[in-house]
């Protein structure tokens, strides 16, 4: 892709990265001052330099082409490159900001950061937006995925690429319906969980939690009789049942209570969950994403009070 010479100048550069930003003519423009007929012909030119639409229409509002999705890091890397060549770098103000924001989450990390990062948005970035996606199916082209999203936050060990900084941490715990008969003063040995019946992750999920791993490596072979595709669901599944699961310690807490669950005591070290946001290097100086990658870090303290 080439950002510069007969056919595409530096403005017109700069207006591309707002439209595949923005994903918004208007919102674009006013972004980088030019009118929304500007704008338009602005994309116009775009699309007969590119040979493809880069943003087309999904409901009310416009998403990313294939093609504009992979163009997005290559367009901010350009300008940043020419912004210090220039001398000039673009401060982010998210007071006045309009960045529309993608951001791809584990199903855990959505119950954890989802309430929180709206609020701090509300209160301090009113124009900013940011949508909150699911993550990719394991085995998917996560590559391609990092190009088009902002920031992907999901558990180490799931194989996303990219830069990548700890959001938050937790710990696996091992739950059962409150009043399990193998419960022993609220134990559970390695026997019983050999004996028992497990609810876990199925193929479509993580490769294997933490928890996964460390009971293989104690060499407990688990009966696993239901499987599910993410953590969520994992409480319900258990729920008056004799089966028994590993879940991340605050998701526990929540259900515990309204699904008449118990957390039991396992002979083992609780298995740590960590999870991380990832971004593509292209966006590393990115002080819009810098921001937003901050802010997010920042709740992880807001979660951890709450849950205690």
């Amino acid at each position: 892709m080439r950002l510069t010479g007969t056919s595409v100048d530096l403005n017109l550069a700069v207006a591309l990265a707002a439209l595949l930003e923005e994903r918004n003519v208007t919102r674009a423009g006013e972004r980088v001052n030019m009118s929304q007929p500007a704008m338009s012909a602005a994309l116009a030119r775009l699309r007969g330099h590119f040979g493809d639409e880069l943003l087309h229409r999904t409901g009310r509002g416009y998403d990313l082409t294939p093609l504009g999705a992979e163009l997005l890091p290559a367009v901010r890397q350009a300008l940043a490159a020419a912004e210090v060549a220039l001398g000039h770098r673009t401060d982010f103000d998210p007071a006045t900001s309009s960045r529309h924001f993608t951001v791809a989450l584990s199903d855990y990390a959505v119950t954890v950061l989802a309430e929180p990062l709206l609020g701090a948005l509300a209160a301090v970035a009113p124009r900013v937006v940011v949508d909150l996606e699911p993550l990719p199916p394991a085995g998917s082209d996560l590559p391609s995925h990092l190009a088009r999203c902002d920031l992907m936050v999901g558990p180490l060990g799931y194989g996303l690429p990219g830069r990548r900084t700890v959001v938050f941490r937790d710990h696996f715990v091992c739950i059962v319906a409150a009043g399990h008969p193998r419960l022993r003063d609220g134990r559970l040995t390695l026997a019983d969980l050999g004996e028992m019946s497990h609810a876990a992750l199925g193929s479509g999920g993580m490769d294997g939690t933490p928890a996964d791993r460390l009971l293989t490596e104690l060499g407990v072979r688990r009966h696993v009789e239901v499987t599910v595709q993410a953590l969520l669901p994992l409480p319900v599944a258990v729920a008056g049942t004799d089966l028994c699961a590993f879940v991340p310690h605050r998701l526990a807490q929540r259900c515990r209570d309204q699904l008449g669950l118990a957390i039991a005591e396992v002979p083992f070290p609780p298995p740590e969950l960590i999870e991380a946001a990832h971004w593509h290097p292209a966006r590393a100086d990115d002080p819009a994403l810098t921001w937003l990658r901050d802010l997010i870090v920042s709740l992880r303290g807001t979660d951890a009070r709450r849950s205690r």
